[in-house]
């Protein structure tokens, strides 16, 4: 055996990064965080060597004594059997500190021993996620040769990526720091959406900790933005919601960001309207889930929207959004990229001016299609189904157009019922030349009601119906007697 004049040093090869294995049954678990009480706040964390740990495969080579050198797994208590030296305790040391342990140990079996030792597979890492992510849990990451350890966005994204109501700003990360001693530091992650701060991206450890706080206000830009970072839940992903209020079909409803919310069908007509572009891998939205619904009523107050959102931690978000402001100032942070489980709730408006009224009823998540009455002196009387937004002149041509023996042409009544409960009624004079506007040619809202009154010369000529009809009668009875 050889002797060795020169000190001991220790080599170190670490190529590892990580494979997630996709959450199997019983791999994502409720995470359950440690009992130890985190000493200090530090942002961020410093990047320490790793720590061996039972799993891991570590080759030991002993310079010129080959007989003692190859490729052992750390036990399941933390130490390294090898022989002659024995079970050697290695667990939470780092590579030189386990060489030079290693070397100590031979020093009585070889002199002046030259350990190199080497990391060769890692040991599978443990993480647990919690707080605002979509998929709380303990998960198992398997490091793969040639790649590089898993940071906070990547495990993030296992876990199904954030929900809306995340604060980034002070993502928590706990680590044991020795065996009796847990460290919690805090990470900015907007910073790295920002300023490209990779600082806050930290590397994970073996038996890390990530929390995500609920963040205690939600600032509609900045939600957009954090919808398209690389650890928000993925766009394409259903999500049910419900939707209530002042809305055309309430109730819930799983809106797809593929399809962007579907067609939505209306009772009336029976046809659909692709509400969403089809082919779009936005999240789903405030207006495409009113959409689903059959779009908003004529009475929906739009600017003091609700969204309900019920947060990790059982507590409730109530965001107020203002559709009004998107319809005026094309302001799309109003339209709320929505999550699963939320609650849209549309309430009534108190007031509403005409012009108002008109405006909602070209609106994209206005209903489709309305219903009106035509009553009286038409071809086809009733209820008829209209574009939203469609002029009178339209109702009385979708109900046959006037009778034009009996029918009034020169004017028509229109009754509404007003968002206060009052009823408007007003005779509009009727012009089928005439292109939409208040006067003669009005929009017309859902239940309006159209009566067409009997012409001047129909009122006479049924009225002389009237008082000659029972005449007639006593002649037809007098004449089937025989007199």
């Amino acid at each position: 055996m050889s002797k060795h004049l020169t000190p001991s040093v220790a080599g170190l090869t670490l190529f590892a990064f990580f494979a997630v294995t996709a959450p199997l049954p019983g791999m994502a678990q409720v995470p359950t965080f440690s009992p130890l009480a985190p000493t200090t706040v530090t942002n961020p964390p410093p990047d320490l060597p790793y720590t061996l740990g039972a799993g891991d495969r570590v080759g030991v080579t002993i310079f010129d004594v080959p007989e003692y050198t190859g490729e052992y797994q750390v036990l399941v208590d933390g130490t390294l059997n090898l022989p002659v030296a024995g079970s050697i305790p290695v667990k939470g040391l780092s590579i030189n500190e386990a060489s030079e342990r290693i070397s100590q140990r031979y020093a009585p079996f070889v002199r002046r021993p030259l350990v190199t030792l080497t990391l060769i597979d890692a040991r599978p890492l443990k993480i647990a996620v919690g707080g605002e992510v979509n998929r709380p849990g303990s998960y198992n990451v398997t490091l793969n040769e040639g790649q590089q350890f898993p940071s906070v966005t990547e495990v993030i994204q296992v876990a199904g990526g954030i929900t809306r109501s995340a604060d980034v700003r002070n993502v928590q990360i706990r680590r044991l720091t020795n065996l009796a001693t847990r460290q919690r530091y805090t990470v900015n992650l907007w910073q790295l959406l920002q300023n490209g701060d990779l600082s806050q991206d930290v590397t994970l450890r073996d038996g890390d900790e990530i929390f995500i706080p609920t963040t205690t206000g939600i600032d509609l830009v900045e939600s957009r933005q954090l919808a398209t970072a690389s650890f928000s839940a993925e766009a394409v992903k259903p999500i049910k919601v419900a939707v209530v209020g002042e809305v055309v079909r309430p109730g819930p409803y799983t809106v797809t960001a593929a399809t962007s919310g579907a067609a939505t069908a209306d009772s009336a007509s029976g046809s659909n309207r692709n509400v969403g572009g089809g082919s779009s891998t936005e999240p789903p939205t405030v207006t495409q889930a009113i959409q689903v619904a059959g779009g908003i009523t004529q009475s929906a107050d739009i600017r003091n929207v609700e969204v309900r959102r019920t947060t990790r931690d059982g507590s409730e978000q109530v965001i107020v959004v203002n559709l009004w402001d998107l319809l005026q100032e094309g302001n799309l942070a109003e339209d709320v990229i929505l999550q699963q489980g939320d609650t849209i709730r549309v309430p009534e408006a108190e007031t509403l001016t005409a012009s108002e009224a008109t405006e909602l009823a070209s609106a994209s998540f206005s209903a489709a299609i309305i219903n009106v009455n035509v009553v009286g002196e038409v071809q086809r009387a009733g209820r008829v189904s209209i574009a939203a937004n469609s002029p009178l002149n339209q109702a009385l041509l979708a109900a046959g157009g006037f009778d034009n023996r009996r029918a009034r042409k020169s004017s028509v009544e229109l009754i509404r019922l007003q968002p206060n409960g009052t009823v408007q009624k007003r005779e509009i004079e009727v012009d089928f030349t005439a292109d939409v506007n208040d006067e003669s040619n009005p929009p017309l809202r859902p239940n309006d009601v159209i009566i067409v009154r009997r012409s001047g010369f129909t009122r006479v000529t049924d009225t002389l119906g009237t008082i000659v009809s029972p005449i007639s009668n006593v002649f037809s009875i007098l004449r089937f007697l025989g007199f």
